[in-house]
């Protein structure tokens, strides 16, 4: 049973599910309105675990990437459960933000009811919309929306934000729009 953050789309979801698959099938943006910003793969221990891709609207800012509508592309090269893509999307979204212990703890059971086992070569797409939620498509339907913005925008972080465990990919994931640092000026001693 799906909890109530977990559901089925609504009308607005069914329209955006049908131009992913479009999408998917003339290889345009699987979100209207958005251009690939760049891409990536993420590795662990050596082992290729997904490649990303993400797209973003022309006037998106990494620095405040949750006022923004975006989709976010994982190609897994490995399967995963369900459950195990959950536990650990939560452990990264609590490097982002401050959770509590019955966001947690509702947040677990949404992502696990919302998202599919996925199998190696399964592309998963995760769209954002600002103050919606996330919804979840798979092989060209939607498996799943979580409607919580909070939710959301923690969760998009954990490949977005500045805090993210990884940096290197969030790089290549934001392409121009990733902020580069000032060069450190140093004052020449007399």
């Amino acid at each position: 049973m799906k909890s109530a953050m977990a559901q089925e789309p609504g009308p607005g979801a069914g329209a955006t599910a049908a131009a992913v698959v479009v999408a998917a099938q003339s290889g345009q943006t699987p979100l209207p309105g958005t251009v690939q910003a760049g891409s990536g793969e993420l590795r662990f221990l050596g082992l290729a675990i997904y490649q990303a891709r993400l797209w973003v609207s022309p006037a998106f800012e990494a620095s405040d990437y949750a006022m923004h509508p975006l989709a976010l592309e994982l190609t897994y090269q490995r399967g995963f459960s369900a459950a195990a893509i959950a536990k650990r999307s939560l452990q990264e979204m609590q490097r982002i933000g401050p959770i509590t212990a019955q966001q947690a703890a509702r947040w677990q059971q949404a992502l696990q009811a919302a998202l599919p086992d996925v199998q190696a070569g399964d592309r998963l797409v995760g769209l954002y919309q600002p103050g919606q939620g996330a919804t979840f498509v798979l092989r060209g339907r939607t498996v799943g929306t979580v409607a919580d913005a909070e939710f959301a925008r923690l969760f998009f972080g954990i490949w977005l934000s500045p805090l993210t465990s990884e940096p290197t990919l969030r790089a290549a994931l934001l392409g121009a729009h990733a902020q580069v640092p000032a060069p450190l000026k140093v004052k020449a001693q007399p």
